[in-house]
């Protein structure tokens, strides 16, 4: 069960405008990641739903979490089907994060409702993820629509909350023209966890690094 209400981490986004995106194999490595980001000034974190027995890992770290970072919003991504989001509901979820729009899950965390952030990359698509409930909408892929995208779009929909996913690098310059744009908040992943401070383990640099994107991101606001 959902530790947080979906105005509550709705929120936790607006006001953080930063959320991580995640997957490892290893639990031990998304505790050690999860504790880095947190220490950082992180308050939400999807973990993505890709290799197998992602659900399992999931499980886990939702335990963690409730147990050493009470606050943190955690969710999970990649969400292709309600079997799925309900499987990931029940096993704690705060949130479900999809790259694509389906009814079904719409339906399934409006019933219970749990905040639903489908994917889109159309004015018609992001219109339609409305309609079903979706109070903010992930833009995907948003390096490949760039954030001119998102100021057209705001111009007949300003009530529109985007959550840019894809192209987003903790720097200045690129955290600037994404939320100048009229972005609500940004999600970071491979830009965040490089293949190599994983692999180091460089949790220090990785909370310093959370930390540094967090104050960039609430200067330019």
């Amino acid at each position: 069960m959902a530790r947080f209400s979906r105005l509550e981490v709705y929120g936790a986004l607006h006001a953080t405008k930063f959320v991580p995106l995640f997957y490892n194999e290893d639990p031990e490595t998304c505790k050690e990641v999860f504790r880095a980001c947190y220490r950082g000034g992180v308050r939400v974190i999807e973990y993505t739903n890709r290799g197998d027995f992602a659900h399992e890992i999931f499980a886990e770290l939702s335990r963690f979490v409730k147990k050493e970072l009470p606050d943190l919003v955690f969710g999970a991504g990649t969400i292709m089907d309600a079997p799925t989001a309900a499987l990931y509901i029940q096993m704690g979820a705060d949130f479900i994060v999809a790259p694509v729009i389906k009814s079904d899950v719409a339906l399934l965390c409006n019933r219970r409702k749990i905040a639903w952030m489908p994917g889109a990359s159309t004015m018609t698509e992001i219109s339609s993820a409305e309609e079903l409930g979706a109070e903010v909408v992930k833009l995907f892929p948003a390096n490949i629509l760039g954030p001119d995208f998102i100021k057209a779009l705001k111009g007949p929909m300003p009530w529109t909350s985007i959550l840019v996913t894809g192209g987003v690098e903790p720097t200045r310059e690129n955290l600037t023209k994404w939320f100048k744009a009229g972005a609500a908040c940004v999600g970071m992943g491979s830009s965040l966890f490089p293949k190599e401070l994983i692999r180091n383990k460089d949790w220090d640099q990785l909370e310093d690094t959370a930390r540094s994107a967090l104050e960039i991101i609430q200067s330019i606001k």
